[in-house]
Parts: C-alpha cells; sequence; structure tokens
C-alpha cells in the first residue's frame, strides 16, 4: 500500500476578467467593468477564500475587428494600479499584482508609481512585467510605433533593472542616495522620490510563453503565468499548454533555465490559468456552467472567434456547420490589438482533426468549464495528476486564474464575470447585494514574496 505524500500548499490568485470570450460582460448581472464596486467585490470574495493576490490585466488600446471596434470585448477599462490602490483601502492581505507595460512606460515614473502602491498596501504590490511589438497599441504613444519583437525583451529586462536601481537607492534606514543609469534603453539620473517600501521591491510576475519570455522569466521574477493551461476553457485558441504533457514539458523547460541564472526551481512558481463555476451543488453549478457557455459561444462569438485564428472573412459561414476549407491568413490585419496566434495554420489543422475525431462538423466548442460545489472542485483539483517526474522540478504548488502545472491546482472564480454566479456565493445572492463581513483591524502580514 502506498503511502500518500505530503500534502502541497497550494497558491492562488483571482483574474479580473476583461477582453475575451471567455466572459459574459453583456449579461446584466455582471455588472460594470468600470464600477469600482466590481473590483471590490472580487477582491473581497478573493481576500475570503484565502487567495494570495488579486490580478489586472492591461489594455492599452481598444481591439478592432475588420477596422471597427470589437463589440464582444470589453470596451474601455481603468488603469490598473488606479485600481489597484483604491482596493488597498478595502482590503487587508491580498496581494495586488497590476500588468503595466514595459514597452510603452519610462523606468522612473513607474518605479515611483509601483512603490507608492506598495507602501500603500502595507508591502503588498505586484508587477507583471509585459511587453508589446504591436504597432497598433503604438500610435497610442509618443514613440509613434513599435519596437522589433527581439528587441522587446531586451528593453523589459533593462528597464526592470533600472526599476530594481532606482527602489535600492534608498537604504533600509530611510536614506536616500543619487542614482545613476547608463544602458543602451535608458540613461537616468537623480534622486528617487518615495522611500524604500515595505517590500524593498514589489514582486515581478512574468506573463506569455514566446521563446524570448520563457528566457526573461528565469533571471528575473517571482511568479511565471504562462498563456492558457490545463482545464482553461475551449473556445480561446489552443495553446502548446493545453494538455499535462505538454504543461509538464513547458514546466521543466522553464524551471530547467533557472540554475544558470543562479536560482533553485523553488525560486519561480508557475501559474496556469483555469476557470471554475462554483455552486451550491453539483448540479446547480453544470445549470450554470452549461448557461455561461451558451452565451459565450453565441453564434456571432463563434464566428468572430475562427475569424481571429483564419484573419479571414467568415461572415458567410454557418457557425454550426464545418470548420472552413480555405487554410488561415498568417500576415492578415483583420484583427488589430491582440495577441497573434503563433501558428494560425498548424491551430486549423489541429481543429479539424479534432472536429472529425469526435465526428462533428462544427467548429464551435462544445465543451464547458469545469463546474461543481466547492467541496467537490477542491477534490477534483488536488487529484490532478500533473507531477513532473523530473528530479531538478521539485513539485512546487501554486495557482491562480492561472496555476501551477505539474505539482498543483488552480481554482478561479471567473465565468460570467464578477456575478455570484461565478464567485461561489449562494444562489439568488449576487454581486451588490453580498454579505461581507466586517473587517479586521489591519495587521502587518506576510507579502507574496514571502507567501
Amino acid at each position: 500500500m502506498s503511502t500518500p505524500g505530503p500534502r502541497k500548499r497550494i497558491h492562488l490568485a483571482a483574474h479580473f476578467p476583461g477582453v475575451n470570450s471567455t466572459t459574459v460582460w453583456a449579461d446584466p448581472r455582471s455588472g460594470s467593468q468600470i464600477d469600482f464596486s466590481s473590483f471590490a467585490h472580487l477582491a473581497r470574495t478573493a481576500e475570503r477564500g484565502l487567495f494570495d493576490f488579486f490580478f489586472l490585466a492591461e489594455g492599452l488600446r481598444l481591439r478592432e475587428h475588420a477596422g471597427r471596434i470589437h463589440d464582444l470585448d470589453v470596451v474601455g477599462r481603468p488603469e490598473s494600479i488606479t485600481v489597484l490602490n483604491a482596493l488597498a483601502a478595502v482590503t487587508d492581505r491580498l496581494g495586488l499584482a497590476a500588468t503595466v507595460n514595459a514597452t510603452f512606460n519610462e523606468p522612473y515614473e513607474l518605479a515611483r508609481r509601483l512603490a507608492s502602491l506598495d507602501h500603500l498596501s502595507a508591502g503588498r504590490a505586484a508587477w507583471n512585467v509585459v511587453t508589446s511589438s504591436d504597432a497598433f497599441t503604438g500610435e497610442n504613444f509618443r514613440r509613434g510605433g513599435y519596437l522589433d519583437r527581439a528587441d522587446r525583451y531586451t528593453r523589459a529586462a533593462e528597464f526592470l533593472a533600472t526599476a530594481r536601481e532606482l527602489w535600492d537607492s534608498w537604504t533600509p534606514e530611510g536614506t536616500p542616495k543619487p542614482f545613476a543609469h547608463s544602458g543602451p534603453q535608458f540613461r537616468i539620473d537623480g534622486e528617487f522620490t518615495v522611500p524604500r517600501s515595505p517590500q524593498g521591491h514589489p514582486v515581478v510576475i512574468q506573463a506569455g510563453d514566446s521563446p524570448e519570455g520563457c528566457e526573461f522569466a528565469p533571471p528575473a521574477p517571482t511568479w511565471f503565468l504562462p498563456a492558457g493551461g490545463p482545464g482553461v476553457i475551449p473556445g480561446k485558441h489552443s495553446t502548446r499548454h493545453s494538455t499535462p504533457e505538454a504543461g509538464r514539458e513547458f514546466y521543466a523547460d522553464v524551471k530547467g533555465r533557472l540554475a544558470r541564472h543562479g536560482r533553485r526551481p523553488g525560486d519561480l512558481k508557475i501559474m496556469p490559468g483555469v476557470t471554475y463555476v462554483l455552486g451550491d451543488t453539483d448540479a446547480d453549478a453544470r445549470e450554470k456552467a452549461d448557461e455561461i457557455r451558451r452565451q459565450q459561444v453565441s453564434p456571432q462569438n463563434a464566428i468572430l472567434a475562427l475569424e481571429q485564428v483564419w484573419g479571414r472573412d467568415l461572415s458567410g459561414y454557418d457557425p454550426d456547420g464545418p470548420l472552413p476549407d480555405v487554410d488561415p491568413d498568417p500576415d492578415s490585419a483583420l484583427v488589430q490589438g491582440r495577441v497573434r496566434v503563433a501558428d494560425p495554420v498548424g491551430v486549423a489543422r489541429k481543429w479539424r482533426a479534432l472536429s472529425e475525431a469526435r465526428g462533428s462538423r462544427s467548429g464551435r466548442p462544445s465543451s464547458r468549464p469545469p463546474a461543481g460545489s466547492p467541496s467537490s472542485a477542491a477534490r477534483r483539483r488536488s487529484r490532478r495528476p500533473w507531477r513532473s517526474s523530473s528530479p531538478r522540478t521539485p513539485p512546487t504548488a501554486s495557482s491562480s486564474s492561472r496555476t501551477s502545472l505539474p505539482a498543483a491546482s488552480t481554482t478561479s472564480s471567473t465565468g460570467s464575470c464578477p456575478c455570484s454566479r461565478s464567485a461561489g456565493l449562494p444562489h439568488g445572492v449576487h454581486r451588490h447585494d453580498a454579505p461581507v463581513p466586517p473587517r479586521a483591524p489591519r495587521a502587518r502580514t506576510k507579502g507574496l514574496r514571502e507567501a
């Protein structure tokens, strides 16, 4: 009889949904993507659920589809750090992670904003470092263009190093020191105006799974959020991490890069994403999941999702018919402002094979997100056999609206967005009338770095 292994600690993060087909902002019960009460509700729910941090994505330009604003997106949303500063006042223990672009910002200004958030939250700030090689987004900035794909992580690496120099320019005793940085990307000198923050440096997160991103992750972040993962709702395009086997391979690859940067495997936690729909009972959750899925994959949304991969006008196709027989156009400009599918022709080939294997003519995804009561969801995730057998990658339990692939589980309260239908609240209790327990007196707690 085998002896069960030691219990692993699971890290959880809540992602506030934004601009993709897995969210259902069209449902009136989802509330507003601008209203502060929407953010406060999800953050407080995550804190009650003992989540480690609350994660906000970033959108620097409204996405377009066929020359028009993509009307299935959330059209407009607040700036991340501003929202998190406000959430610091209504939460006590939850980490607050902002996605901020290293391509279109400057080190001094951003280091100052992040250090301020770390002070106001008593040491709960985190920075998700992202880059952009998108000229369409660059048109919104004085830069007037964009960086070549090969240069974006070069700038990001120097940006992060420069920000750390600024944060370190104050001693732990509170004495400021002049700083001077001269490099290929930035040449600045002066004095940093914000004293050393409670964490010293905000926790660094990196999202994405391009080859450049994977190499950027080992020397810098504490948390790594790859795109996709086991359990992600079908309907977003497939990623190479959409199976446990691909996840294990990716996990071993990233962890295997750490040693040459002087880091141990446990120094970096990998947190892929998953979406759950929770209910009072398993049957209740399945009913909600079916309703959410019907809203996510409307006929209009199905065609638009295919167009994002094919790069072609598919409005003449039947959403319940077979997949297009024409191949995608990899050089298409039909969709602007979103990450391009790395291999659209390969994705189309996989989707056709999957459709044939299922004996279905339809290209519309038919599965629903994992659903169940909180207790059954916890049991299901703890049984997932994702642990890596590689001796160089000891299991580190993590998760979020993103989780640790081989060794952990993920729980995320997304679905019909901040509505209680996906946040695990009792049936009939919705966002604006959800009971919130009295806040306890504020106490200094562990930051993300110590979690």
